[in-house]
């Protein structure tokens, strides 16, 4: 997608501070940070959100969450506690429109509801 800031990070156009990356996941700091660990995952095919996800995009969202596990024992969050989550649409609120996940950690978390 030509105007979509993530397929923008992920094609290397926009500079980004990644911490992981493989062929079909990549992984960066969040630039507006909502916690000590605050990063974000995209698979880097685009599609919306979990809206958009297909059974056949199955085991990549969950290499993506795997991908989140392994990132947040090298942070050292992992023994303590982490979040990963995902907003779906605007009511959801998402932002941007790129399926992506949020691993955010190194603090205790509000609890949510």
């Amino acid at each position: 997608m030509p105007d979509c800031i993530f397929c923008k990070i992920a094609a290397g156009e926009i500079p980004a501070t990644v911490v992981y990356e493989d062929d079909e996941i990549l992984a960066f700091e969040d630039i507006h940070p909502v916690a000590p660990v605050h990063i974000l995952l995209i698979p880097r095919r685009h599609f919306a959100s979990l809206d958009e996800a297909g059974e056949n995009n199955g085991p990549l969202l969950g290499r993506i969450l795997l991908a989140a596990a392994r990132i947040a024992r090298e942070k050292g969050i992992a023994s303590r506690g982490y979040r990963v989550l995902t907003n779906c649409n605007a009511d959801g609120g998402q932002e941007v429109f790129h399926i992506h996940f949020h691993l955010l950690g190194g603090r205790r978390l509000r609890t949510l509801g």
